[in-house]
């Protein structure tokens, strides 16, 4: 993102900045959203094929489109949070094209795709660590995700359909407990 000074003599990024802190409680939706997919998530007691790889694919189109709107405020990692997102949003796409395909491979693959989840909510706490007091939370969620990913990897569940369920319910609380962690640090910030 190129930096230039604008008339009052603030650079575009900081004013973009400012801005996004000004409006923390988009932040504090989104999470509420993530938190109430998660109830909706956990509520299924037998879904379709196709209702899960549809399920993932919406969350990985949000995940992606979060870390789209995160690169336009960071200021050295940009290149990074675009790069989860180009990531999250092909692994969405390609869900929603092929919904029973979709469960299939996800099932097969579903301790690698919450591991890339896990290791980069480990990371982005991580750069976080000097600017968001609450940083703590993104790296416990991370580690949390993690430990899913190896649990998931090792199938101890029986029932692959349910395990993609309570699994993207899990997703979508951690999701939205960052979410609102991070709407809360923006209002700090905007205060200030």
């Amino acid at each position: 993102m190129a930096v230039t000074s604008n008339v009052d003599g603030a650079t575009d990024a900081v004013a973009l900045t400012l801005d996004f802190q000004r409006r923390w409680w988009v932040w504090l939706l989104i999470g509420c959203a993530w938190m109430f997919a998660s109830l909706v998530i956990l509520q299924f007691e037998q879904a379709s094929v196709a209702t899960v790889g549809v399920i993932v694919g919406c969350m990985f189109l949000v995940l992606g489109a979060q870390n789209f709107v995160s690169a336009l405020t960071a200021a050295g990692y940009w290149w990074l949070y675009t790069a989860f997102g180009i990531l999250f949003v092909g692994a969405g796409i390609a869900c929603l094209l092929q919904p029973a395909a979709t469960f299939a491979g996800v099932a097969d693959m579903l301790g690698f795709l919450f591991m890339l989840v896990g290791i980069w909510w480990t990371v982005e706490a991580l750069l976080m660590r000097g600017t968001f007091p609450l940083w703590w939370i993104k790296l416990l969620a991370g580690i949390a995700m993690n430990v899913v990913a190896f649990w998931t990897a090792g199938q101890f569940f029986i029932d692959k359909a349910y395990l993609l369920l309570v699994f993207a319910g899990i997703w979508a609380l951690l999701q939205g407990v960052n979410d609102i962690a991070r709407a809360f640090e923006l209002k700090a910030r905007s205060r200030a």
